[in-house]
């Protein structure tokens, strides 16, 4: 159940100041690199993107909730570690119990009960029921409207038959995911809306996720036709087209200063080189499967061109976002995600991190990683679980119980690519993050869910 004072708090605050609110927007890219974005310096041409970045805030240490899809979309809904939210590793809904907990509080809730319409449109692949699991859907998350996929638009990007409208499968589509995703999206913003009423409109987008496809057209300006890293760029390129048209609608609907926009990746890319010369990639806690691009948008609220090295994530969305919008926070509720707003509004030295950032993924070693102010500590499980790739919700009852062994300490200011383990020398700092993690660890696990018992 949810806290009713929760909900009387925030009723209460939408009441008084719903109008004056501006509307919300999550563009969320699918294993995008930390190096992909042009504003990034890389090597993909993205200037609707770069343009948001040059107005807005953009984020040099931003990182994905996890290494993975499903948990890290988790953590951005709810600001809260995944694991507190039932989501341990990426979902397969055919053989797992795993869902987003309906008990969780969302920023589609929290949005909702400030008086916001919700729509959610993209790939979800935080659960959905089957013939033999029945599952929360979006709706029952806080979207008025929703437009998804389990997990991959398949068969490819292109032409996909697994989008799903309110319930109901649309079957095969003709055109590319990204641009479908933004027709959708300017379909509710058009026809499904309340337009007297802000808006959250949440965007996921599957590029650049395999299996890939884009316009030969785009393709072509980056490599041969059949070349993976040309297609791969292809798609990000044909992303930012869709963006641009999603922008373009959005100034029509409200003035740029009323409107909120924030940019991110569900995790690292799957190519080592799109990850900015970062040790690992997609998968493992090294901070190129981890660290991805984050942008702030919104004029008159946000700094304009600035860049910043403070360390931000997905899991401080939730708080970030109540900060902006002076919403309470949900009362009763752990966040492990800190409010950015001070260094969006251009005042760094108010921003306190009131805990380290925590990842932690079954499959990766390093297992577990943290980042304490310049320092990342990371370790490997003391445990040995099945080889299977696929999450094992038998697996639960050894990670709760479970121990970590071989930390490893990196100056990420001096070593960004963690090339030089700093444990040997500097024994106290390790000993004094290592009680840090083994804190957070405890706490996560306390919350967890038990679905091998399901």
């Amino acid at each position: 159940m949810k806290s009713l004072l929760y909900l009387f708090c925030l009723f209460s605050a939408g009441v008084l100041l719903a109008e004056d609110r501006p509307n919300v927007v999550i563009l969320l890219a699918d294993d995008l690199g930390w190096a992909d974005l042009g504003c990034y310096d890389g090597p993909v041409k993205t200037p609707y993107l770069d343009s948001l970045a040059e107005e807005g805030t953009r984020f040099t240490n931003f990182y994905s909730g996890c290494a993975v899809c499903s948990p890290s979309r988790a953590t951005l809904l709810t600001g809260r570690h995944h694991i507190r939210t039932g989501v341990y590793s990426w979902i397969h809904d055919e053989s797992q119990n795993s869902h987003l907990l309906e008990r969780e509080v969302t920023l589609a809730e929290v949005l909702k009960e400030a008086g916001y319409r919700t729509a959610h449109v993209g790939k979800w692949h935080l659960g959905l029921p089957t013939e033999k699991r029945d599952k929360p859907t979006p709706d029952q998350h806080g979207f008025d409207y929703w437009f998804a996929t389990w997990n991959n638009a398949e068969p490819s990007h292109k032409n996909p038959e697994t989008f799903i409208r309110n319930g109901e499968g649309v079957g095969k589509l003709e055109g590319y995911s990204c641009q479908l995703v933004v027709d959708e999206a300017i379909t509710w913003l058009d026809d499904h809306r309340d337009k007297e009423a802000p808006f959250f409109l949440n965007v996921w987008f599957h590029e650049p996720h395999a299996p890939i496809a884009a316009p030969d057209g785009i393709v072509s300006e980056y490599g041969e036709l059949k070349e993976k890293g040309a297609i791969y760029s292809g798609t990000i390129d044909n992303t930012d087209h869709a963006v641009g048209r999603l922008l373009a609608k959005l100034k029509e609907v409200a003035p740029a200063e009323n409107t909120l926009i924030i940019y991110g990746s569900d995790n690292g890319s799957y190519l080592q080189d799109r990850v900015g010369g970062l040790r690992g990639k997609k998968g493992n806690n090294w901070d190129g499967g981890i660290r991805v691009p984050g942008i702030f948008y919104w004029p008159g609220t946000v700094e304009s061109g600035l860049v910043t090295d403070q360390a931000g994530g997905l899991v401080d969305v939730l708080p970030t976002v109540c900060g902006l919008l002076g919403l309470e926070a949900p009362a009763g509720v752990h966040l492990d995600g800190s409010d950015l707003s001070p260094v969006l509004r251009g005042n760094p030295e108010a921003f306190s991190r009131h805990q380290p950032m925590f990842w932690h993924l079954q499959k990766s070693r390093p297992m577990v990683a943290m980042r304490d102010g310049n320092y990342s500590l990371v370790a490997d499980p003391d445990y040995e679980l099945s080889t299977s790739n696929l999450f094992q919700e038998s697996w639960i009852p050894k990670i709760k119980a479970g121990g970590y062994n071989n930390f490893q300490l990196f100056n990420l200011v001096n070593d960004p690519n963690q090339t030089t383990d700093l444990a040997g020398e500097k024994p106290e700092v390790v000993e004094a993050l290592k009680k840090k993690l083994l804190q957070i660890n405890a706490s996560i696990m306390a919350d967890s869910e038990d679905w091998h018992l399901k």
